[in-house]
């Protein structure tokens, strides 16, 4: 499988539609971005049970502010819906398959136990 292209109209279904989505938010004029590109290509090869979508935030600005990114590149991954995963700068390809072990072997019940208690921290400090 090779990576598909994401869009502010396509972004917010494929992480809601998809078990696992690893997003690569990139630019054009970006030098380590163009060094990061063949080694996410590797990796969607690699794992075709995982979409791995690029998403050019000169083209896709809306979804790239809502997402907060302030450096390029930005890989993140999304588990049934759920950020898990959140980093900027070019992974060499170990770092990257590293990253898609750690996100395939999470225990998603522990990741929303936690997501919750988080919540329930934050309202309680208002």
């Amino acid at each position: 499988m090779t990576t598909i292209e994401l869009t502010d109209d396509t972004f917010a279904s494929t992480i809601k539609d998809n078990h696992i989505v690893l997003v690569d938010f990139w630019a054009a004029w970006c030098g380590p971005c163009k060094q990061f590109a063949p080694v996410f290509e590797e990796s969607a090869r690699n794992n075709p049970d995982i979409v791995h979508g690029k998403l050019d935030t000169e083209e896709a600005q809306r979804t790239a502010a809502a997402a907060d990114i302030t450096a390029i590149p930005t890989l993140m991954a999304f588990r049934d819906g759920l950020l898990v995963f959140n980093q900027a700068g070019a992974l060499p390809a170990k770092a990257l398959a590293e990253v898609v072990a750690m996100v395939k072997n999470l225990d998603m019940d522990e990741v929303r136990k936690d997501l919750a208690s988080q919540v329930d921290r934050t309202a309680q400090d208002r």
